[in-house]
């Protein structure tokens, strides 16, 4: 098997991703000040450390989001070729639905959709 093209396609992502990063470094504005080193919430100036632990059901509920949201991209390809291929398509989502259904079954049993 040729891996020609795969390898350019890689090397070319490598090498636009470090260009903009080197020109960006390269012509981008600089300020440095004390001002811009502060955590700035809202336009409130904070009062006391910003380093407050974060409840960890934020990040669980984040990543929970972000799997339904991924999900829900899915969709809409299987939706464009249903027709194509038929009885089988419909298995196929079945199946997809049913994991992520067990998925939020499991999280829903742990209590990851609980605010405490």
């Amino acid at each position: 098997m040729n891996f020609t093209l795969l390898i350019t396609v890689f090397l070319t992502a490598i090498v636009l991703v470090a260009g903009a990063y080197v020109i960006a470094k390269l012509i981008g504005p600089r300020s440095y000040n004390k001002v811009k080193g502060e955590p700035f919430e809202c336009g409130i100036p904070t009062r006391g450390s910003s380093w407050i632990p974060m409840s960890v059901g934020y990040y669980l509920f984040a990543i929970l989001f972000l799997m339904f949201d991924v999900e829900t991209l899915f969709l809409y390809p299987w939706a464009v070729v249903v027709k194509q291929y038929g009885p089988m398509a419909l298995v196929s989502i079945g199946f997809f639905l049913l994991v992520l259904v067990f998925g939020l079954a499991y999280a829903w049993r742990k209590g990851a959709l609980e605010w405490k």
